[in-house]
């Protein structure tokens, strides 16, 4: 029964978001609410969502100070180097477009933390993307699958957990996985580069004369540095002959009440808030910040604590700027935080009934006894249902040894079990389960069921390609 509750509640909850009948926030507190009384365990429904905040509040910290620390980079011009060579490639060519929003994101992805890939590359091609009229969704589909493949590294989460659930190296997991990955990575850009054609055919070829022009400030967007103004923008109609983008968007790009959609804005270059005579002390502030993350020098939530105050200190030293630096990444913060915490009332009853246990024994059971010799092919096809409906926690700590113990028993080694079970990553990041994915669709102005329907399709499809690859050079 907890089984069959267990998927219905995921189920519901879904269906419901990308129907729009309920905001996220309104869906991961009252359906996992609902059926926590239908379970029968309404009066322990106050101890499983505080159990659930005390777990994800270490999450809540980290996202919160990350999105000032990173908000504060961007502001004083630490990543526009980056982001002008991909605008640079880019220029107003929608494949382009979308193919520099994956190698971006992809780059990024580098530091681990699916947050910070989202900040700066929403905030370096939503720009573009509004201005151009292009789909959004596409936007924040390949960032999310760019970052899913990069999120594999040692130090993005996944394959950690796998290694101290198994008890293994984590190099010894991750390193032969790399040529699968590569190949994952690939497919994101090659599935970019064909999403991007789509869009052109759709708008037309564009050029673009001036990317970054100075530009009037008057308003706080995105990173709370944008301008408003003109850009000098020329159309004309495509060698295929789609109009010029005057016509209507994709799905997910309506233009919100009161913005400007003329007015180019984001990483304006002459912006009050950049200080290039700290260039260098921001980038290695940074360096080090990484570098403490990865050597685990400090608790996460901690080193971005004292990152962000560092950072507002030195590049801000007045009292009202540093309060101007705030009030203008509120909003993030806030929607973040709401969406963690709302999400820890989902996953408190989902463990605290009992469900995900459940759940999870379920699915073992129903593996035929003949695929024994073949738990790692299993183990990687489930990783893509089981990452997405469940936290990395509950599936690398509660599933996998299970799974492990299963393949054993036919011969299977631990380390090929924990190879497989990193490839449905693509498809996690976008699981409503991920705080990072509220980052995304919030400073994107997408809504999250416009997001899911669109990008579960490709993300699964390219889980499915790390699987091959992986199967193909006897990884896994």
């Amino acid at each position: 029964m907890l089984t069959i509750l267990g998927f219905a509640m995921i189920a519901t909850f879904l269906v419901l978001i990308m129907m729009k009948k309920m905001s996220p926030i309104a869906a991961l507190v009252l359906i996992p609410a609902l059926f926590c009384v239908f379970v029968g365990k309404g009066a322990k429904l106050g101890d499983y969502v505080l159990d659930g905040v005390t777990d994800l509040a270490p999450t809540a910290a980290m996202l919160m100070f990350a999105i000032v620390y990173f908000g504060v980079m961007i502001d004083v011009g630490l990543f526009d180097p980056i982001v002008r060579g991909i605008l640079k490639f880019c220029k107003a060519d929608p494949m382009r477009i979308v193919v520099g929003t994956a190698l971006l994101a992809a780059i990024v992805s580098l530091d681990g933390d699916g947050s910070t890939t989202f900040m700066i590359t929403v905030s370096a091609m939503y720009p573009l993307y509004k201005r151009l009229k292009m789909s959004l969704v596409v936007m924040t589909g390949v960032a999310a699958m760019a970052n899913g493949v990069m999120n594999t590294l040692p130090w993005g989460g996944p394959t950690a957990r796998a290694a101290t659930a198994l008890k293994l190296d984590a190099s010894e997991i991750f390193v032969p996985m790399i040529p699968a990955l590569l190949v994952g990575l690939l497919f994101v850009f090659g599935l970019s580069y064909v999403l991007g054609v789509r869009e052109r055919r759709r708008l037309g070829v564009l050029t673009l004369d001036e990317v970054l022009e100075e530009e009037k400030e008057s308003e706080t967007v995105l990173v709370g540095a944008g301008g408003s103004g003109e850009d000098k923008v020329s159309m004309r109609k495509g060698a295929t002959g789609g109009e010029a983008a005057t016509g209507g968007t994709g799905s997910g790009t309506d233009t919100p009440e009161g913005s400007d959609d003329d007015g180019f804005q984001g990483l304006d270059p002459n912006r009050a808030t950049l200080r290039p005579k700290l260039y260098w002390f921001n980038a290695l502030l940074t360096v080090v910040l990484l570098t403490a993350m990865i050597m685990e020098w400090l608790p996460i939530p901690v080193l971005f604590l004292l990152g962000a105050a560092l950072a507002l200190t030195v590049n801000f030293p007045n009292i009202p700027d540093q309060k101007a630096r705030l009030a203008a990444h509120a909003d993030n913060v806030l929607n973040v935080a709401g969406m963690v915490f709302a999400a820890a009332v989902f996953t408190g009853v989902l463990q605290g009934t009992g469900m995900v246990d459940q759940m999870a024994k379920w699915m073992v059971d129903v593996i035929p006894a003949g695929m024994g010799p073949h738990m790692a092919l299993v183990t990687g096809v489930l990783s893509l249902p089981l990452t997405y409906f469940m936290s990395n926690d509950g599936f690398y700590f509660g599933v996998l040894p299970v799974l492990a113990e299963a393949g054993a028993a036919h011969g299977v080694s631990p380390v090929e079990m924990a190879r497989a079970s990193l490839v449905g990553q693509p498809l996690h990041m976008s699981s409503p389960l991920v705080p990072a994915v509220y980052v995304l669709v919030g400073m994107a102005k997408v809504e999250f069921g416009d997001h899911t329907k669109f990008v579960v399709k490709w993300a699964a499809l390219t889980c499915l390609v790390i699987l091959g690859a992986g199967m193909l050079f006897g990884i896994i």
